[in-house]
């Protein structure tokens, strides 16, 4: 199953390539120690409380990233 910009982050950091995809646009986003306790959410949900990290704009590019793998 492919995953996309509505995959829980546990699903998306659990693929490498995708895992690689959320690095590229969001720099650390992997080591953060926030991230645990948002594992069972989508960047869509998470998006509120990433202090405008995580814009509608970077959205869309992870989502076209995302559709390439």
């Amino acid at each position: 199953m492919a995953v996309t910009i509505n995959s829980s982050l546990k699903e998306l950091l659990a693929d490498p390539k995708a895992k690689a995809i959320l690095e590229k646009h969001f720099p650390g986003f992997s080591g953060n120690p926030q991230l645990q306790m948002a594992m069972g959410m989508t960047l869509k949900q998470v998006q509120p409380f990433s202090r405008g990290a995580i814009t509608d704009d970077k959205l869309k590019l992870v989502e076209e990233d995302l559709k390439k793998i």
